[in-house]
């Protein structure tokens, strides 16, 4: 199992509160029957006007084009209960996201996925956006293990759901991965169960 103790890659800032789920991933999109290309659909609509042309956004910019930890405000992912949002930012290239806050359904989806979220205070964000506009080149460090988060010479703290980071570091986050590998112990278990006999 994969421990996910830091993570270490360029930034990128999305502003703004409330971000919901239908902006993250327009709905349209979620007919697909895999995740497979959802990186593309990433803010769609806030990137593309209708006949496709580019607006400004972070996400279009060449600059941003190698970042991996998402910054954003507060409320991110709020709406409805879709993994597709998520799975949009990770494949697209997220690895992280620090914020003010996030709504827990999506904060939930992002950790079975192995995408750390981690919050810190409004003036930490502040900073940490100012930052990564400025200096798209530089590197950021997400401290897991021992909450905090590194920029170049600075430290800021930051926080996670105890639940998700402990999954996170023990590598215990991949549910399904870990009933593959138990596959042998729980058929094993089945059949002495009575009433699985036929399966």
């Amino acid at each position: 199992m994969q421990k996910i103790t830091e993570v270490t890659g360029k930034g990128i800032a999305v502003r703004g509160n409330d971000m919901d789920t239908d902006r993250i991933i327009p709905a349209r999109f979620m007919k697909e029957v895999t995740f497979t290309n959802m990186g593309k659909y990433a803010f769609y609509d806030e990137r593309f006007d209708e006949k496709g042309s580019k607006k400004t956004h972070p996400f279009n910019d060449e600059k941003f084009g190698k970042a991996s930890i998402l910054i954003v405000n507060k409320n991110f992912g709020c709406g409805s209960s879709r993994e597709h949002a998520p799975q949009s930012l990770m494949r697209w290239g997220i690895k992280a996201i620090i914020g003010e806050s996030f709504a827990d359904i999506f904060e939930g989806n992002c950790s079975m996925m192995g995408l750390p979220t981690a919050t810190s205070k409004k003036e930490t964000i502040d900073e940490l956006m100012a930052f990564v506009e400025n200096y798209p080149d530089e590197d950021i460090k997400v401290d897991i293990q021992n909450g905090k988060i590194e920029l170049d010479s600075t430290g800021f703290e930051i926080h996670m759901n105890h639940s998700i980071k402990k999954l996170l570091v023990e590598g215990t986050w991949d549910t399904t991965s870990m009933m593959l590998e138990a596959k042998g112990e729980i058929k094993k278990t089945m059949s002495g169960l009575p009433y699985t006999h036929n399966f």
